[in-house]
């Protein structure tokens, strides 16, 4: 005999008010007179029910991202251009998320990765003072939204963490109205503020760290054009430390004299699969009876290109050139040179796009991508601009796509005897942006002062035009939320929570922790101090005292 499903749970109350009932009602009309419901009406208008069980952040957010006019840059269904749970796929896969649901911390990273501005807060990190600040500054205009994540127990509701957008506040009775994406359990509802917070407060057992809230607005610039950050690889836990942690330590070293060592610290050790880590945004759509390029297509692939261009022609990037070339016959150059042609990145992007399309979620090894062909397409201005076309089949169903690739004067033009010449950006393009986004104290190890002024100069954001600044602001930004995400594990480990350098010099001796020094590094890092010491440069920072606690991570 079949289980009867459930229909909706009867909301505890109290505490909670229903939104619908007479007192609620009430609390709403005061709050309306008091001013602070400016942020329900865009709420309420894109107001949804999440999908599935498990979607109650995807569906937080994109009810957040239409409610600030965010354009995804990318078609929903038809023409349409629209913020669904199924797009918000660049942090997690969505066969994970469907499974056990989104963390705190890949929530925000989404939330950056889609193109809005986010400012993420932990209850360790603020306090209860601090969040009502926030509610009532975001109840009172209809720039910014708060997602809060809280444990539905402390409102004696059925469940565990759920995540839900504040759409408004009541001042006087110190109350916050929930829209509860789970409207097929609860309606939207009343809160006592203090004992959101108390909600708020408590460890996430899956990732061992405190819920918390977040507040989403529409960045005063556009998102990143040409280049993101992503942490949907296993591995962008490991390269994001490289990048954040470990170079500014293998920076100490005395054998970095001069800008090729400079670049040659970063990039020796970092991991092979970086490529993982950081990518160029692709454009991917459906063939049209018309061949030519709309003027939106055309406008975004020509500032595509202007990034690039602007790109090649930073002083870093003649470096970063120059030490490619150098490290070409070398036994890392494998590492700094995708192998992959253009028509085989775009089989890649397809399928991919394919996936979107048909609504499906499966393994890349389940499709088949065949490529027509590399071709120069016409734009209004008469400016070719490059398409790979090709077919992506997966069972019987069949899908005909497009990528719009940008590419640079500086490159072959691709309306040549060959085009399947043309590349999008090349390593020395990613390798330079990735070295444009490191954050400003990554230098700071550097011992020499005139090559510290130098590098300082190659990698300040005053010295780039406009739109690149934009470009690595965004991808800054984007490290930054990447590296306070600590979830990358389901088990307890030993985590380092503080850490001293002792510097080894003729007058010191390590410490007794001295064993840890070379464990608290990556594997790529301990390999890099090795090579510098044989290479004749004794690196001074090699003694790393931690003291470490059992975390609960979460993948």
């Amino acid at each position: 005999m079949a289980m009867a499903g459930l229909y909706r749970r009867i909301l505890p109350s109290p505490p909670a008010i229903d939104f619908a009932s007479a007192q609620g009602k009430e609390l709403f009309l005061e709050g309306i007179h008091g001013g602070t419901m400016e942020s329900f009406y865009k709420l309420i208008s894109y107001f949804q029910t999440q999908s599935e069980p498990a979607y109650c952040g995807l569906a937080s957010l994109s009810m957040v991202l239409n409610a600030l006019a965010i354009d995804p840059g990318r078609k929903w269904k038809g023409p349409w251009r629209w913020f669904d749970e199924s797009m918000l796929d660049c942090c997690e896969p969505l066969d994970k998320v469907k499974a056990t649901g989104i963390s705190f911390s890949k929530l925000a990273c989404l939330a950056q990765c889609a193109g809005a501005k986010v400012e993420a807060f932990r209850a360790d990190q603020s306090n209860m003072d601090e969040f009502r600040q926030y509610v009532m500054k975001c109840s009172t205009s209809e720039d910014s939204h708060v997602i809060s994540s809280y444990y539905r127990e402390t409102f004696k509701q059925t469940g565990t963490g759920h995540f839900s957008p504040i759409g408004g506040y009541h001042a006087k009775k110190d109350m916050a109205l929930i829209l509860d994406v789970a409207r097929f359990k609860y309606p939207p509802h009343w809160v006592p503020l203090p004992l959101l917070w108390e909600a708020m407060d408590n460890v996430d057992e899956a990732s061992g760290q405190r819920r918390g809230f977040m507040v989403v607005s529409r960045p005063q610039r556009e998102p990143g054009l040409l280049y993101t950050l992503s942490c949907k690889h296993e591995s962008w836990v490991s390269i994001a430390n490289y990048l954040v942690d470990d170079v500014p330590i293998l920076l100490k070293s005395e054998g970095v004299k001069d800008l090729h060592r400079v670049i040659w610290v970063v990039f020796s050790s970092l991991p092979s699969n970086f490529g993982e880590f950081i990518k160029w945004v692709a454009e991917v759509r459906r063939p049209e009876h018309d061949t030519s390029l709309s003027e939106e297509e055309r406008r975004r692939v020509a500032i595509k290109e202007e990034v690039l261009r602007q790109v090649q022609q930073t002083c870093l990037f003649k470096h970063v050139q120059e030490f490619l070339i150098s490290e070409s016959r070398g036994p890392n150059a494998q590492n700094y040179n995708s192998k992959e042609s253009l028509p085989e990145l775009a089989a890649s992007v397809c399928c991919q796009a394919a996936e979107f399309y048909a609504g499906i979620s499966c393994s890349p090894g389940e499709y088949c991508y065949k490529a027509t062909c590399v071709r120069c397409m016409k734009a209004n201005d008469d400016k070719p601009v490059t398409v790979v076309s090709g077919t992506v089949t997966y069972g019987a169903s069949e899908q005909g796509l497009d990528v719009l690739v940008p590419s640079s004067q500086a490159k072959p033009s691709c309306c040549g005897s060959n085009p399947c010449t043309c590349t999008g950006p090349t390593a020395g393009d990613v390798l330079t942006v990735l070295l444009l986004s490191l954050p400003p104290r990554t230098w700071s190890g550097i011992k020499d002062e005139k090559l510290l002024h130098e590098m300082h100069n190659l990698v300040s954001i005053d010295n780039l035009p406009p739109l690149l600044q934009e470009e690595v602001m965004h991808l800054r930004q984007q490290l930054q939320i990447l590296n306070q995400c600590q979830e990358n594990n389901k088990a307890y480990i030993q985590k380092p929570t503080t850490s001293v350098y002792y510097a080894a010099s003729s007058s010191s001796r390590p410490p007794p922790t001295s064993s840890l020094s070379l464990r608290c590094l990556s594997q790529e890092s301990r390999g890099m101090l090795r090579r510098l010491k044989c290479n004749g440069a004794e690196p001074k920072v090699l003694w790393r005292s931690c003291h470490s606690v059992k975390q609960k991570f979460e993948v």
